[in-house]
């Protein structure tokens, strides 16, 4: 018992006792150095608002395409027709190729509408013909034509605009009367700029207001109507007689324009344009006034889609120009083949 008191006591007394201890450190002399960091990364500012600058972009090209809208087709038509020398009936190889472009820009902003068109026709035959009692196979032009035209316009009123059009015509190659007029050497009847037409006019356009019939009416108080001869060796003279090679009228005109596709997948297509020229005053080039020669041009195109890719034309023209020939002539054509058409909206 003695021996467990004495420890108790002992265990009571040591925690209230303090422990002391001593440590002496020698004196350390270090010398001071400054410290330079050296940082050879270049600096710069690399923020870039990607998020914004994608919108931007992005808004351009929105804008681009609400202001600007473009229709574009091309067509491949072609037929071929062959016959062996074994053939019970007569009959003769032909090949015939057509090719048709036809381009619609439209870009509107504001009050203002710009409207620039562009179409060519171009079609070869091949044949065989008697040339001095032999036959052989010749290629000749059925089709062919250039045409160009502008119009800028600047809304008036409602439905109304003022403004200008602007149109060119004309064709590619020579043509001949007759199939072997080329090879034996005859006189041509047209070629590039003979004819070729001009233009132009200052008036006002009425759009009706109706998606069903898209009609468009452009009349034209102050025209000018110019026709082109170049080439002088053409034994038609197109109502400009040399020595001149260019004819300038002044008077009045009409256009009327439609334009309609019809079905879901624009299945068929009727495109129509009638332009009439009253010339009030002719010669101007050669400032004499000659006899009034009206003019009229009615061009009737029916595009027809059987696939995607395949379509049959339809085309009927109306052409009556005094000045050159005193009877309405009348051209029509049906093909079938390729076509691609291409819009942007």
């Amino acid at each position: 018992m003695k021996k467990i008191f004495t420890l108790l006591v002992l265990a009571m007394i040591m925690p209230a006792t303090n422990l002391f201890a001593q440590v002496s450190v020698d004196n350390v002399d270090t010398a001071s150095e400054a410290v330079v960091f050296d940082n050879s990364m270049k600096q710069g500012d690399v923020s870039v608002d990607i998020d914004s600058e994608a919108k931007r972009r992005a808004e351009r090209i929105l804008l681009r395409q609400e202001r600007n809208t473009v229709d574009f087709t091309a067509n491949l038509h072609g037929s071929l027709t062959a016959f062996s020398k074994s053939w019970q009936a007569a009959g003769d190889n032909t090949i015939t190729v057509l090719a048709n472009l036809n381009f619609l820009h439209t870009y509107k902003h504001g009050r203002f509408t710009l409207t620039n068109t562009a179409a060519a026709k171009f079609g070869y035959n091949n044949t065989k013909i008697d040339l001095n009692g032999e036959q052989r196979g010749v290629w000749f032009k059925n089709v062919d034509e250039i045409a160009l035209s502008t119009s800028p316009q600047w809304a008036l009123v409602k439905n109304w605009s003022y403004g200008a059009n602007v149109k060119f015509r004309t064709q590619f190659a020579r043509g001949y009367e007759a199939r072997g007029d080329k090879q034996l050497g005859n006189q041509r009847v047209s070629n590039f700029m003979t004819p070729g037409y001009l233009d132009a006019s200052l008036g006002f356009t009425y759009i009706l207001p109706s998606e069903r019939f898209p009609l468009k009416v452009n009349l034209a108080p102050i025209a000018m109507s110019a026709t082109y001869r170049i080439d002088q060796g053409t034994s038609k003279d197109y109502g400009v007689a040399a020595p001149l090679r260019q004819k300038y009228e002044g008077g009045l005109s009409v256009q009327l324009d439609f334009d309609k596709t019809w079905g879901k997948n624009g299945w068929l297509r009727y495109r129509t344009t009638a332009y009439s020229f009253y010339g009030w005053i002719t010669g101007l080039s050669s400032k004499t006034i000659s006899d009034i020669a009206p003019t009229l041009r009615w061009e009737n195109t029916f595009d027809i889609k059987a696939t995607k890719y395949i379509s049959t034309q339809i085309y009927v023209q109306l052409y009556y120009n005094k000045a050159e020939y005193q009877k309405l002539q009348l051209q029509s054509m049906l093909s079938v083949g390729l076509t691609y058409t291409f819009k942007n909206k």
